[in-house]
């Protein structure tokens, strides 16, 4: 038997390592995944999706100017904003749902987003979005809501700087509304008021003459938009307009404080009930937090409609806690399971509600009390953790799913920017079919990484590295809007 004693210099070793393991474990637990690096990420992603002129501070260099005769049919300047996704479209309907989470994710994180030297690009990012829905918010009762059509942009992979398809301009009227389109632009430029209420009190005037304007067309007109703009139906066609008339109403109290915005949303018929997702088609379940909040800062009741809405957004929550009588599905590998197309999208809005909420349950002491037991505001970050964790490689695959992060991710997703080489680099102008020849068919990495972009697994944690696989591979601005907040809550 050999002895236990340990001679003094044995002790001192140990000790040593001991003490090197205590101090080192918090960085080590935190190093698991830097959060500031994806925030940092998910902001430049938003520079790789600009259309129109580009800055001198641009920090995407790969990408150029493009599109700068967009509004040229219609005899107007409609230059500027984001184009959607992996194509060469600008779509009112997703931009501005974009643009009213990312101004969310601003208001609510702006200490995190000042902390990780991000506001900045988080302002920036916003502005590029709501600059072009002024410029599209012509008079009070117009609004350009689409800009290319995907029957002639799909057919042609060709980088947004020297595209040749055509660039139709599609509006709403008082003869043409879409309430939908309409109310989410004037809730994007509510929120946006508030996030630069502090910086910039001008410009938020500005976004909120426009907000209320819109708000009024949107709901004295009532309609669906893609039943304007017919060519919406293939793409991002709408099921509906009211939820988006409650979520304006939600963000113009909440921009105004005004009377008549409460009135209105104490006095709708219908709240939606519990929503299985929220989503750039279904707002509901965001009217039902902003109101929500609400009813835990008692500035509305605790009882009828206003308990509804709180209940109806508790309810959508303990599901993704998997607290619920209807649990939201998870894969095998633990990631929340909404929808087979992007479902990364419908994640990311799931924890950022679920941020949020933690956030004001927290600052009222208070714990999410669910079918299936309490929840308290740390178990919600812990649940939200889990979920970016997999989207930034803690999953069965060991792929991060979003771009430019860690070692190994996606290097063949659907989008034309990033799969034909910059135009920085060679200025060949590449035609609309030459694209899918040279380009989207070769068997190669992309030449641009499009830092930021997330995109999904399937349902059974698989992914195929492919550019044909555009259910699974073509990142969108509505999946990174809400992480901008949801990464600035965990950094």
């Amino acid at each position: 038997m050999k002895s236990m004693v340990m001679s003094s210099q044995s002790r001192v070793f140990i000790f040593s390592v001991l003490l090197f393991c205590c101090l080192e474990i918090d960085d080590v637990a935190s190093d698991d995944h830097n959060y500031k690096q994806a925030l940092k990420n998910s902001l430049l992603y938003f520079e790789g999706q600009r259309s129109g002129k580009l800055p001198p501070n641009q920090r995407v260099t790969w990408r150029a100017d493009s599109a700068l005769k967009d509004g040229h049919d219609a005899g107007i300047d409609l230059v500027g904003g984001y184009y959607d996704a992996g194509d060469n479209l600008k779509l009112g309907f997703p931009l501005a749902f974009t643009i009213t989470m990312l101004s969310w994710s601003t208001i609510e994180f702006n200490d995190k987003l000042s902390q990780q030297n991000e506001l900045q690009n988080a302002l920036s990012a916003i502005k590029w979005g709501t600059d072009y829905f002024i410029k599209a918010h012509t008079s009070p009762d117009v609004l350009y809501g689409e800009i290319g059509d995907p029957d002639s942009d799909h057919p042609c992979w060709m980088r947004p700087e020297d595209m040749t398809t055509p660039r139709t301009a599609y509006k709403l009227d008082d003869q043409h509304p879409g309430s939908d389109l309409v109310a989410e632009t004037a809730a994007a430029l509510a929120a946006a008021s508030i996030a630069f209420k502090s910086v910039d009190k001008k410009y938020s005037s500005t976004l909120l003459l426009h907000a209320t304007q819109l708000f009024d067309f949107a709901d004295t007109h009532r309609g669906k938009y893609s039943d304007s703009i017919t060519p919406a139906r293939e793409i991002y066609s709408s099921s509906g307009f009211e939820d988006e008339l409650v979520w304006g109403a939600a963000w113009l109290y909440r921009a105004t404080n005004m009377k008549k915005y409460l009135d209105y949303l104490g006095g709708v018929s219908d709240i939606g009930g519990v929503r299985p997702v929220f989503s750039w088609d279904d707002k509901y379940v965001g009217a039902h937090i902003l109101v929500a909040k609400l009813v835990l800062d008692g500035k509305v009741e605790t009882s009828g409609i206003w308990a509804q809405y709180r209940s109806q957004a508790e309810e959508y929550i303990c599901s993704c806690a998997q607290k619920s009588n209807q649990n939201v599905h998870k894969t095998p590998g633990g990631l929340l399971w909404f929808l087979p197309w992007n479902n990364n999208q419908y994640v990311a809005t799931a924890t950022f509600v679920m941020s949020v909420y933690s956030k004001y349950l927290s600052s009222k002491g208070s714990s999410l009390q669910c079918n299936g037991g309490v929840v308290s505001p740390d178990e919600l970050t812990s649940i939200v953790q889990s979920q970016v964790d997999y989207i930034l490689g803690s999953n069965p695959k060991s792929m991060s799913y979003m771009i430019g992060y860690g070692s190994n991710f996606p290097q063949k997703i659907h989008h034309r920017g990033a799969s034909i080489i910059s135009i920085t680099k060679d200025p060949t102008p590449v035609a609309c079919k030459d694209g899918f020849e040279e380009w989207f068919h070769k068997d190669a990495p992309n030449p641009n990484v499009l830092v930021g972009a997330v995109v999904s697994p399937d349902g059974n944690d698989n992914y195929e590295d492919s550019r044909d696989d555009y259910q699974l591979a073509e990142p969108a601005t509505v999946t990174m809007a809400p992480l901008v907040g949801v990464l600035a809550h965990l950094a």
